[in-house]
């Protein structure tokens, strides 16, 4: 359509949905967005190039497949547990609980079964593999991604996702995109009396849960003059929960990072804590 000289705006489905009076039609549908789209404060979708949309679909198929390979997972691991078999937790045990289950006394359809699954947890991550192999090439060729990547606790699959998925300029500033992610605590005001709650995780999940997981290494690690190791920081450790310190530490990674995709600023890091 934009080709056609067609100007074109995407506005989420959730927006929408409060214009729609009554039923499910075409011409309903139609109504609501035209009426939804002629707000002066509605928020719109960037439409993204055709190569764009390609990449950050690469990331979304990896987190599908994740998915998938923790299923089959798990699954293994109940089934063989039901005859008695088990391991330790993690993906990289399954050797040995398949190890377990040959040596087990089991029916053979039981260790078919079993082997099965083990099969695709062998092809889930030789597809892993390949598709990790190819977004570390799309990493290494973006400059945007390399740069969010010097930020502590943003590794090469996190700053990729926030250079394929953000567009900086539709944010006022680094808190409006937290709030965005649902970094921000969620308002609730009535008479002027305001009160905060938990995070509100709107937008873009994925994209926060990385945050959040690069922010919990980032605390596992911390320590007076290690990477992202601030003052501000280990003062939060002292009186707060780790889990709680490490969605603000998320919070924070996200403003730093919106801060150097606006501005094109290389990361400066804190001044590290002395012991």
């Amino acid at each position: 359509m934009q080709r056609l000289g067609h100007g074109v705006r995407l506005i989420p489905a959730q927006y929408v949905k409060p214009f729609v009076k009554r039923g499910k039609s075409d011409r309903i549908d139609a109504e609501a967005i035209a009426e939804a789209a002629s707000r002066p404060g509605m928020r719109f979708v960037p439409v993204r190039a055709a190569e764009q949309q390609a990449a950050a679909m690469l990331l979304s198929v990896r987190a599908l497949l994740v998915r998938q390979r923790t299923q089959v997972a798990n699954a293994l691991r109940g089934h063989a547990a039901e005859f008695g078999v088990v391991a330790a937790k993690g993906i990289g045990r399954i050797e040995t609980l398949m190890a377990a289950v040959d040596a087990a006394a089991m029916p053979a359809a039981a260790k078919q079964a079993l082997a099965l699954l083990a099969n695709r947890l062998d092809q889930l991550d030789a597809e892993l593999a390949t598709l990790d192999r190819r977004l570390a090439a799309l990493h290494a060729a973006n400059p945007l991604s390399r740069l969010l990547a010097a930020v502590p606790g943003i590794g090469p699959l996190t700053a990729l996702t926030l250079a394929l998925g953000v567009t900086p300029e539709r944010f006022a500033n680094g808190r409006h995109f937290a709030a965005w992610l649902g970094l921000t605590p969620k308002l609730h005001a009535t008479a002027g009396r305001p009160r905060l709650g938990g995070i509100s995780r709107a937008g873009n999940e994925r994209l926060r849960q990385l945050l959040v997981l690069g922010a919990t290494a980032v605390i596992r690690h911390a320590k007076p003059g290690a990477p992202g190791a601030s003052p501000w920081l280990l003062a939060l450790l002292t009186r707060k929960p780790r889990k709680l310190a490490a969605v603000a530490l998320a919070n924070k990674m996200a403003r730093v990072a919106w801060a150097m995709m606006a501005r094109g600023e290389v990361y400066r890091g804190p001044t590290p804590a002395t012991a």
